[in-house]
């Protein structure tokens, strides 16, 4: 018997989300040092491990990833005063909310959203935070401090703004940052945080804000740097239409051009939302290796639009799934967002168009690709241990005739147990690794502070 050793017997429907689409039915996970062993069948014989899960009521997948988020942003869910408006006047209605952000209340507001997105059986999540107020430039080392308290595989993207309102961009120039300032920053993160290894828990992207809160050089000069240390790319990009008309009247062209002239066309880069990419764009970013990140409930949210996922799969690009911000979202469950990709592309192109497993799918191994990885996403050997279990005695469960089905098809429920990297993370649905109760009440604290005017 192996120290480090877990096993997962009898699981009663075990998903392998690999290139053969497996599903295995009363199935076993062996484990060691965080990395899957064996996945194997009820008629194999069982290997000894240090610690057992009994899974005969569990349907087991890989851990989700989540490919777009907003951490901070939890601390303004249903900020009521844009609770109906659309994308650029919500952001001009909370920049000043967040320019009082400081780095106690990013680390509270990270424990908090990283909490629900384990619970809904998120293993690995990116973090998109791009507001640095005057004197505090250590905001995504209070989120690094909280994904390893926590336990969570992190992506964080260091963003930015350097373009506000006086130089023509939407920000107000209270939360914007001078490009040297940036940059700089950004080499300190790489060199002090970023993981290449296979089987990394904490990697660095380079995440210039938007087309509206950054200038070309600043996109030019973040690509430069992140072939430099082979770091990814990101960004937001076609997420209304008030985007591509500042496009085209600010640098003569659509966004996704603008993209290519500031040398981010390639693989190394995935882009958050991708709504308004006409035939010829889905094209060039499927040849190009592209990802997306779709975020079906904010666009929805927001009225921004649907994003054309069927013709970005098919030309190519790995489609993820991305929670977005707690406050264009106001949830951070990645089950939930699973289920919103299902309906949305059968509202848009019918029911047949788009299955359980493709959004499953979308969730799981499109995700790891978006990010670059091919270590995570599926449950075969080699693969590292991230694993959700959900128990099929819930009672919005009961009656499902298939239980893989019933993930995104019934009511979104809470994983019964979650392992992140080979260590139980989630057991009997209760997070193991911090107190929820004492997270949420320094939370709430911290949240009616930001907001006090």
């Amino acid at each position: 018997m192996k120290r480090d050793s877990l096993l997962i017997r009898n699981i009663h429907t075990l998903a392998a989300m690999d290139a053969d689409g497996r599903v295995l039915r009363g199935g076993f996970l062996y484990i060691e040092g965080g990395e899957i062993r064996q996945v194997g069948s009820g008629k194999d014989r069982l290997p000894k491990a240090e610690r057992e899960i009994d899974g005969r009521y569990a349907v087991a997948i890989p851990g989700l990833v989540n490919t777009h988020h907003h951490l901070c942003q939890t601390l303004t869910r249903a900020y009521a005063p844009a609770a109906d408006a659309e994308l650029f006047d919500w952001l001009r209605t909370l920049y000043p909310i967040w320019a009082r952000l400081d780095e106690e209340s990013v680390h509270a507001a990270a424990l908090v959203g990283m909490a629900e997105l384990m619970l809904s059986g998120c293993t690995t999540t990116t973090d998109h935070h791009y507001v640095f107020p005057q004197g505090h430039d250590n905001m995504i080392d209070a989120e690094i401090e909280a994904a390893r308290r926590i336990g969570i595989r992190f992506h964080p993207a260091r963003g930015s703004m350097s373009v506000g309102a006086s130089q023509g961009g939407l920000p107000p120039d209270s939360v914007v940052q001078s490009e040297d300032r940036i940059l700089a920053d950004c080499e300190r993160l790489i060199g002090k945080y970023h993981d290449p290894a296979p089987g990394a828990m904490l990697r660095i992207a380079l995440a210039p804000c938007s087309p509206f809160s950054v200038s070309p050089q600043l996109m030019r000069d973040s690509a430069q740097m992140a072939r430099r240390h082979g770091v990814r790319l990101h960004t937001h990009l076609a997420e209304t239409r008030d985007e591509e008309e500042y496009c085209l009247r600010r640098f003569g062209k659509r966004p996704l051009g603008l993209l290519e002239e500031v040398e981010w066309l390639h693989g190394g880069a995935w882009l958050a939302h991708g709504i308004f990419f006409n035939r010829r764009e889905v094209a060039r970013l499927g040849r190009a290796g592209v990802g997306i990140a779709h975020c079906p409930t904010s666009n929805m949210r927001l009225g921004s639009g649907c994003a054309p996922v069927l013709a970005l799969r098919r030309a190519g690009c790995p489609v993820g799934l991305g929670v977005d911000g707690s406050a264009s979202n106001d949830s951070s469950h990645m089950l939930a967002e699973a289920r919103q990709a299902l309906l949305l592309q059968r509202l848009k192109n019918g029911a047949a168009a788009f299955g359980v497993r493709d959004a499953l799918r979308m969730a799981t191994v499109e995700g790891a690709r978006c990010l670059g990885r091919d270590d995570i996403g599926s449950l075969e050997p080699g693969k590292r241990a991230d694993i959700a279990l959900f128990d099929l005695r819930g009672l919005g469960y009961s009656g499902a005739g298939d239980a893989l089905s019933a993930l995104p098809l019934c009511a979104p429920a809470q994983v019964d147990a979650l392992v992140v990297d080979g260590r139980v993370a989630v057991e009997g649905g209760q997070l193991r690794t911090i107190s929820v109760e004492r997270a949420t009440a320094r939370h709430r604290r911290l949240a009616a502070r930001l907001v006090a005017v």
